[in-house]
């Protein structure tokens, strides 16, 4: 499989995971458009590829996102000075369609949150499937202490930490280390050093590796339906989705690897 060029991301695959650094360090990562562009594109590529299981999304330099960017939204200033009314409103929108589709990806969304985790960034940790912290990360939604709103987070927010908490954080700009934001439910697991924070990574993949890839596609589209599909609905189509999966190759070869007590083959994977 042929990764795609890219400028603001770093990319490599091992053992179907591919892990995706955000490499804006002079920025601390912060989420330029074309940043939004090239994940998009990895996204793409993602959802088209069944061998992806999981994808790692972390940041280089020391921090994980820092937020929007400044240059981007001097542009967009410009242009909206020069007659284009709707310039604010795309470059916004352009982060919630990514974030939208980062929600909703089949494979599982893994986040390493470390340094700065604000903005934005605080958004792609709340979408993500798993997501592990730097015990001193550094959590914020800064938007409104910046006189603009965490427009296109907001309602990612809500639904990772409840409608409670997610008030109080968006409307005080509140800042919290990784130890709070676990309390929080904004993350999973929290690890005090570099060291700890790539075991907690190597063995979170040593159970993803260990779940049947179109089950857990099927499971994640199943969970994220929740509240969005009528329940009848949604258990309907669970019902014929658990028959089809029994009767299809994982099915067969979890059983059969249960009964002989080995591993299932999707557990060794290699690329």
């Amino acid at each position: 499989m042929r990764l795609p060029e890219t400028t603001t991301l770093t990319l490599s695959q091992q053992q179907g995971v591919l892990h995706i650094v955000l490499d804006r360090p002079q920025a601390r990562n912060a989420m330029s458009l074309e940043m939004v562009e090239e994940l998009m594109t990895v996204f793409d590529l993602v959802e088209s590829e069944a061998g992806i299981r999981a994808l790692v999304l972390r940041g280089g330099g020391g921090h994980f996102c820092a937020g929007g960017d400044i240059k981007d939204m001097a542009g967009a200033r410009q242009k909206a000075a020069e007659g284009d009314p709707e310039a604010f409103f795309r470059l916004n929108r352009r982060f919630g369609e990514m974030i939208t589709r980062a929600n909703r990806l089949p494979a599982v969304l893994i986040t390493v949150l470390e340094g700065a985790v604000m903005g934005g960034g605080f958004g792609l940790a709340c979408v993500s499937d798993v997501a592990l912290a730097a015990g001193d990360a550094r959590f914020a939604l800064p938007e409104t202490g910046l006189g603009v709103i965490p427009a296109q987070i907001a309602p990612f927010v809500v639904r990772r930490v409840g409608l409670t908490q997610a008030r109080r954080l968006a409307l005080t700009g509140a800042r919290f280390d990784g130890h709070r934001a676990l309390n929080l439910g904004v993350v999973h697991e929290v690890a005090d050093s570099a060291e700890e924070l790539d075991k907690k990574l190597a063995e979170l993949l040593g159970q993803v590796r260990r779940c049947a890839p179109g089950a857990n596609r099927a499971t994640k589209a199943l969970v994220l339906d929740v509240d969005q599909v009528p329940m009848e609905q949604l258990l309907d189509r669970a019902a014929r989705e658990f028959a089809d999966a029994v009767n299809g190759d994982e099915g067969q070869e979890g059983t059969l690897a249960f009964v002989r007590k080995r591993a299932p083959s999707w557990a060794g994977d290699r690329d």
